[in-house]
């Protein structure tokens, strides 16, 4: 499998996914402002979009959406639990979580990347992440994962958009357990190594 990339993007999540789940992966890294890739392919022709994350199979077809791709290949090792069985409340919990984080959180933070927003704008938009965060933190409870005692792939695309705070001007002091948790989850191996491939920790 090939995963095309931006450092620090959402493609982070589907990046962690991969090395938790231990699978054989390569990374093709994309520029996002020209949209070609480092092998000089024009991004488009992966993903008309022309954003990441997008996860080539072995059999060479195209699978994006960040939310997708990480239920497919939770479902490739259920041994290691990612996500509940297919069918179960569980799993619909878990979708619910993605659901929220891709509508209510990505976009929000997505939004604050966008020089060209009006400062009132910004003003709403860091009005209503503070209410979607503080959701987050009760969500959250004294579980140590957003799905209890097993990291999941809701983990790893909650820690990656939050991680976007410190980037967009969004200060998660407020919130003392989302940085416990942001702490938690970048103590895992797996996302250490995903960070540092993608060059935003050093390598060890």
């Amino acid at each position: 499998m090939k995963l095309y990339y931006s450092p620090g993007a959402c493609s982070l999540s589907p990046h962690i996914v991969l090395r938790e789940g231990g699978f054989d992966f390569r990374l093709e890294r994309v520029d996002l402002q020209s949209k070609q890739t480092e092998t000089g392919t024009d991004y488009r022709t992966i993903n008309p979009l022309g954003y990441v994350p997008a996860l080539q199979l072995d059999d060479g077809s195209i699978l994006t959406e960040g939310p997708a791709i990480v239920q497919y290949l939770a479902d490739r090792v259920p041994e290691k639990r990612l996500a509940p069985p297919a069918g179960t409340l569980e799993r619909y919990r878990l979708m619910e979580w993605l659901n929220f984080i891709s509508t209510e959180l990505h976009k929000g933070f997505g939004a604050l990347f966008n020089r060209a927003f009006p400062q009132e704008a910004r003003a709403i938009i860091q009005t209503q992440l503070a209410q979607r965060l503080a959701h987050v933190e009760r969500k959250l409870g004294t579980g140590p994962y957003a799905m209890g005692q097993d990291f999941s792939v809701a983990d790893a695309y909650l820690f990656t958009v939050l991680g976007w705070g410190e980037y967009v001007n969004v200060d998660l002091a407020p919130w003392p357990a989302l940085l416990a948790y942001l702490g938690r989850v970048a103590a895992r191996p797996a996302v250490q190594a995903a960070l540092a491939a993608e060059g935003l920790v050093p390598a060890k």
